[in-house]
């Protein structure tokens, strides 16, 4: 009998192949019809770099957890269980999907892709994947469905927005969803639940494989981004894995964790940094959907910060979140006042690098 482990890895190792076939045909792609992500003032490349990148994410995963699970049930001689639940997730994804290649070849206005992403974000309450437990902040427990499916669908759009807006330097977007997908394996695997497993695996080959390619890429004139198409399918996977976990969690009678704690720590750092760009420009009276260089990397580079150490403290950040949060609900501290820290902390956070920014970026970068 294979083990449970060996299966993950069989994912992930298919996941990495398939995305290592793909990525150069999307390459030439991109060259034979043009479709580069041009260097303007607001960018921080300097040459026309292949978009489509993340087009190899939601195939690959498919293929890698498809493989996988074909083997799984062959060896153990048992049948999956499918309900119509699923089909409709599969269908928001594609939605998800679809909006993102969309934007990268046809350039969508902000507005019309906020239509579409609420339109596939609203397809997972309806699978009966809900937030419907705030597991004590603030001290709310259960909520309402008029509350939760609303809800819902805000976490949603709000997680698939913030990994689209920090895909700004090499390797940020695709290192955080790494960290977030190890993290699911893990959970996933305590929960003995092997779809879900297998396919985070699949897709943690997929993501590790394209950050070759972006990061190394440029040897061999392979670099490539990975574009809305990426971006915003890794988002919706992610906020799906969340959803789902904690609903897994909260019928698992042998788990006396937070539901909502890990889940909502892996995002900390995109999500507070949404709103809180989000904030600065309804203070300042512009545009929701203007693009700017407000963003935390944005941020980091501007107080002097190379791309790679900007990289390194954002992802250094990220786990230092989950790592504080899980030892604060070791020791019993109330969920409401780890919110708190978490919101106090990431404040200070800006106040340290706005405080080490050059003079003249002060007023530009971090307002």
């Amino acid at each position: 009998m294979i083990s449970f482990t060996s299966y993950v890895m069989l994912a992930f190792v298919i996941g990495i192949v398939a995305t290592a076939i793909i990525i150069p045909i999307i390459i030439a792609f991109c060259r034979t019809y043009g479709y580069f992500d041009h260097p303007n003032q607001r960018k921080l490349h300097h040459a026309a770099i292949p978009r489509l990148g993340g087009l190899a994410f939601l195939p690959s995963m498919a293929i890698g957890g498809s493989i996988t699970l074909l083997v799984y049930y062959s060896q153990t001689l048992t049948t999956p269980v499918y309900h119509i639940t699923a089909a409709l997730m599969i269908i928001g994804a594609f939605i998800i999907y679809l909006v993102g290649v969309l934007d990268d070849l046809l350039d969508l206005s902000a507005h019309l892709k906020f239509i579409i992403l609420a339109t596939g974000s609203a397809i997972l309450p309806t699978c009966n994947l809900l937030i419907n437990n705030l597991y004590g902040l603030f001290g709310i427990e259960e909520l309402p469905l008029w509350v939760a499916y609303p809800l819902t669908v805000l976490v949603i759009m709000t997680i698939v927005n913030a990994i689209n807006l920090i895909d700004g330097i090499d390797g940020l977007a695709s290192g955080f969803t790494a960290i977030c997908l190890v993290v699911f394996i893990y959970l996933f695997q305590d929960l003995q639940s092997i779809i879900f497993t297998v396919l985070s695996a699949a897709l943690l080959g997929s993501v590790f494989m394209f950050l070759f390619f972006n990061i190394f890429g440029r040897i061999g004139k392979l670099k490539i981004f990975m574009g809305d198409a990426g971006s915003l399918i890794l988002g919706y996977v992610l906020s799906y894995f969340a959803v789902k976990y904690m609903m897994m969690t909260e019928q698992d009678i042998y788990t006396d964790i937070n539901p909502i704690l890990i889940p909502y720590s892996l995002f900390i750092v995109p999500v507070f940094d949404l709103i809180r760009v989000a904030l600065v420009r309804i203070l300042s009276g512009e545009p929701m959907f203007q693009a700017d260089q407000r963003h935390i990397h944005h941020v980091l580079m501007s107080s002097g910060l190379s791309m790679h150490q900007t990289l390194g403290v954002i992802l250094s950040l990220v786990v230092g979140f989950i790592l504080l949060n899980m030892l604060l609900d070791f020791w019993g501290v109330p969920f409401t006042v780890i919110f708190l820290m978490d919101l106090t902390l990431f404040a200070l956070f800006f106040v340290v690098v706005y405080c080490l920014a050059p003079s003249n970026e002060k007023d530009t970068s971090l307002a």
